[in-house]
This record gives C-alpha cells, structure tokens and sequence, in this order.
C-alpha cells in the first residue's frame, strides 16, 4: 500500500465509524429516556459487564461514570462465574454490553440478575436477541457495517457502544445537576483538581517561612531577610505589624539605579507601597490570574481581622503544584 491508500483507506474507515454513531440519533427512543431513569434511581451501583472488546468498552463506561457521580465498575463476565459475581447486591442496575445479544459468559449471568431483581439495561446491535429479551430496556447500537473489511474484527459497533456510554453518563450528570467542582473532587491527581481544590492557604509560607522586615529596617538587614527566606521578596510592617508594603529583588535594582548606594536607606524608602495581596481562602488558580493581570511574582495573604500579614505565596509555588 503507498500512502495515497492507506491515507485514503484511513478516511473510509473514520467515515463508516462516524456514519454508525450517526445513525444512533435516529435509533434513539423512549428507552433510553428509561435507561436514564434506572441509572439515576439507582439506590446502589451500575455493574457494567461484557466480554472481550465489548468488555474494554464497559470498562471506559464504568469510569465514566464514576467520575461523573454515578458509582460503578465493571465486571468481566468470563469472571463473574468463577467469583466476582459477588460484586452484584441489591439495588444494583446492571448494563450488559454485548453486541450479538448471545454472548454465553453474560447469559450465565442472567439467572443471578433476576434473582436479585436487579434492572437491566442492554446495549446490543440485536434487538431480538436472548440478551434483548431479558432486558428492563434494550438500546439499540445496530450499526449497518463493521469499519474491518472482514466484517470481523467489532470496530464501528465498540464505538457505537461507547458512544451510547457516553450519551448515558453526560445526560445523567446533567440530571443529577454535577458541576465542575463535583469532577474535581474525584481528580485531585489531575490538572483540574488541582486547579478547583487546591486554595492559596494550601500553598502559602507562613511561620518562620515568611520573610517581614519593619519599615525602619536598616537596607542591609532586609536584603538579608530577601535572601534568606530564598522568595525574592519581603514584606515590609508598620509599628502594628500592618502590612505597608513591599521590596522585591526589581525594587532593589531600581534602587541601585536611580539612588546608587542604597545601604545608608530604610526598607520604607525602596517598598512598593499598597501591595497586592489575596484571601488565604481564594482559589490557587485566582493567584495566579492576579499574578498574571498585575505582572508580580508573589501575593501576601493577610490575616481576616486586618492588615497582618500572615503568608506569601509565590509563583515557583503554583508552577511546582501544577497550577500553571
């Protein structure tokens, strides 16, 4: 094959998978309306089963769901039989995914579900099927052609199935009324766990890890201050221990600049007055759009009763926590 064909071979086969989940749209009734039903009274978890590429498919379901606030997991129906069947309780939906509807691992299972009076929905390219006939309400993911020129290998029919998955899990999210912060309590590993829990108190220094000079601080001792606390600033207190302001290594250069010797000043005389400063309980994500519309590196935090300074927060800090 010369790259003219296989990049044409390509197309053909995206354009048969894209025609099958197409042709769900019409397929789609009153029994997907009840399948969201089922799902969304479930009183305890949605068991997703099947076998082989049917199964790698339940398996994206399963964790779709899971992450959009729908308990579930998936169960290999080749293992259900040998143990796992004890994943199945009471109040449990089931979702069998199996093209043909005779897949014999889940008809093994359907004595169990019915014992349990468990709902089952099917999702099957064969509505009159053993599989379909058991079924509480069967989703049709009759797809014309198979994207395999042998008609063999199941690739526009797995992505039928997933693309049904998905319309389940989105509209039942939507239903459930979740929101952005629900799926960022179930990623705290991902980027946008990170950036809805992660709050600027979780990040800040405080304690001995802040760096604060008085206003009358010799130049010497607060470049000290700027240096050891290792953050390229410091903040600068009034006889209260208010916050006044602010001294940044770009404020000692322009001190240099324009004053030359600068030792013989007071940190008072180089701060930058009315500093920027955010809640301890703002999002970790706000500081850095305050960072980013005012050009500064860091943010001092102040205590909710006043103008006390009680942490910083600086840009390395949300690079290394993955904010940025």
């Amino acid at each position: 094959m010369d790259a003219a064909t296989i990049l044409q071979r390509a197309r053909e086969v995206l354009k048969i998978e894209a025609e099958g989940i197409h042709s769900l749209i019409d397929q789609l009734d009153e029994s997907f309306v009840r399948a969201v039903d089922f799902l969304h009274t479930c009183p305890g978890k949605v068991v997703v089963t099947g076998m082989g590429k049917s199964g790698l498919i339940c398996r994206k379901i399963a964790a779709t769901f899971s992450s959009t606030g729908t308990p579930s997991l998936f169960l290999h129906a080749g293992d259900a039989g040998h143990g796992d069947l004890g994943m199945i309780v009471k109040g449990d939906v089931v979702l069998a995914i199996s093209n043909s509807g005779e897949t014999d691992e889940i008809l093994t299972l359907l004595p169990i579900i019915k014992r349990l009076a468990l709902k089952l929905i099917v999702i099957t390219g064969n509505p009159e099927s053993t599989l379909s006939r058991a079924g509480d309400v069967v989703l049709n993911a009759a797809v014309k052609e198979e994207a395999c020129p042998l008609g063999l290998a199941p690739t526009t029919s797995t992505t039928a199935a997933l693309a049904l998955g998905d319309a389940l899990a989105v509209v039942l999210l939507e239903k459930k009324g979740f929101k952005k912060e629900d799926f960022a309590f179930r990623h705290p590993g991902g980027i946008l766990g990170r950036r809805l829990l992660l709050r600027v108190q979780d990040l800040m220094h405080r304690g001995p890890e802040l760096p604060i000079v008085h206003e009358e601080t010799p130049m010497k001792e607060t470049l000290l201050e700027i240096t050891s606390k290792r953050l390229g600033v410091t903040g600068v207190v009034n006889g209260r221990g208010d916050l006044v302001g602010v001294i940044t290594d770009g404020d000692l250069r322009r001190g240099l600049e324009q004053k030359g010797d600068i030792f013989h000043l007071k940190a008072k005389d180089l701060m930058t007055r009315d500093p920027r400063t955010i809640p301890a309980d703002a999002l970790a994500a706000r500081a850095v759009a305050v960072m980013e519309e005012h050009s500064i590196t860091s943010l001092f935090v102040l205590e909710d009763s006043g103008r006390r300074p009680e942490g910083v927060v600086h840009l390395h800090d949300l690079l290394k926590a993955g904010i940025v």
